[in-house]
């Protein structure tokens, strides 16, 4: 039976969803939490291929807008804490914000400590999830703007994310009264929306990470197959091509730079639903690079490729550096796993995956035309 390749496509995506929504019957509440955590990994694997494989842009500040997000909603969750409820004032205070706060200061969120006035709209958790996809939107449309229209690319375009994700972790750093430094936001509440609290460990909590990967893998998918997805792979291939065929180069390169980026926060203001902090460790520089691995092991040019190798790393990370035999070395034995994921899988998992639905889709020519081919090759010949 000739199955098509877009048959085989249709059905990895729909076995990928039914294993993670069927996760709950499987795992206890403790790798249920630990598993919505890789899932969220996984939608930045998904951010880093339309970002890197479709766009042709490698980001290596991707942790910047990760951290943004992840920031924005960790200072709703903040004040919403008890310890921010019982500091002595009607308005609830970041406990860090006590301890870096000048004598005699006030004890408000106007003027506690500098900087502290921007805290207030961040008292409705409406205003963090909103600003978890805005700011980072943001950011990636100013940063995009110019580079791209400065037409700026390649490895310059690596050099200066990398600068800028570095710079901004530095500033979130010594800004230890307003952002809590070193020690990022901790004792967080819990993320309420419509009066349902998303405990961590509750399967409410996963269902909500769950579908928002579902739904971001599905709708990027149908975003690069729309005419604008095949136009930014064609400036991708050839972007002087592109501009002579009469395109504005800059404006799809920004606009995908920009929705890869919100998928970005997106994901950390998940992270934090899930993992309950925000830390500055997210705008490190390993971490924005661990975002490449995990699309080149996924396979860079396939969003579920990627997403999927996100997951597949971070579980084998998970279960490795817990393996008591391993412990000292697991860090060995992932940079090999990736050395060899390399060598002998260019496209990464994907790739593996397209060269079993190529066997599985060939199918011999007919006999007659085989034939007829085998009486022709010899006159061609003669």
């Amino acid at each position: 039976m000739q199955v098509s390749k877009n048959t085989l496509s249709l059905a990895t995506y729909g076995v990928f969803i039914l294993l993670i929504l069927a996760a709950p019957l499987y795992f206890d509440v403790f790798w249920l939490n630990r598993f919505s955590k890789f899932l969220v990994f996984g939608m930045l694997g998904i951010a880093m291929a339309l970002c890197w494989g479709y766009a042709g842009i490698l980001n290596l500040g991707q942790g910047l807008f990760f951290g943004l997000g992840a920031y924005a909603i960790a200072m709703s969750m903040k004040l919403a804490s008890p310890t921010s409820l019982a500091q002595g004032s009607d308005m609830p205070i970041p406990d860090f914000m006590l301890w870096n706060a000048e004598p005699g200061a006030p004890i408000d969120l106007c003027c506690i400590t500098s900087g502290s006035f921007f805290w207030i709209p961040f008292k409705s958790q409406f205003v963090g999830v909103a600003m978890s996809l805005v700011i980072p939107t943001a950011v990636a449309f100013v940063i995009g703007s110019i580079i791209f229209r400065k037409r700026i690319s390649g490895v310059f375009v690596s050099i200066i994310t990398l600068a800028v994700v570095l710079l901004v972790r530095l500033l979130v750093v010594e800004a230890q009264p307003f952002t809590n430094g070193f020690n990022g936001l901790t004792d967080l509440g819990y993320l309420t929306v419509f009066g349902h609290e998303f405990d961590p460990y509750y399967v409410s909590t996963y269902y909500l990470i769950a579908i928002s990967l579902i739904v971001v893998l599905l709708a990027t998918r149908l975003l690069v197959s729309t005419r604008s997805g095949l136009i930014l792979q064609a400036i991708r291939d050839d972007d002087r091509r592109a501009r002579f065929l009469g395109f504005d180069v800059p404006a799809y390169q920004i606009f995908f730079f920009c929705v890869s980026a919100a998928i970005a926060g997106y994901a950390g203001m998940l992270y934090v639903v899930a993992a309950e902090f925000a830390s500055p460790t997210f705008m490190d520089l390993a971490f924005s690079i661990t975002m490449v691995v995990w699309a080149a092991v996924g396979g860079r040019n396939s969003l579920l490729g990627a997403c999927i190798g996100a997951i597949l790393i971070n579980m084998i990370e998970a279960t490795v550096s817990e393996t008591p035999q391993l412990v000292e070395a697991w860090k060995v034995v992932m940079g090999l796993a990736f050395v060899l994921a390399v060598l002998f899988l260019p496209r990464g998992i994907a790739g593996l995956i397209n060269r079993l639905g190529d066997l599985l889709v060939r199918t011999p020519a007919p006999k007659g035309r085989q034939a007829d081919a085998g009486e022709t090759a010899p006159a061609r010949a003669n």
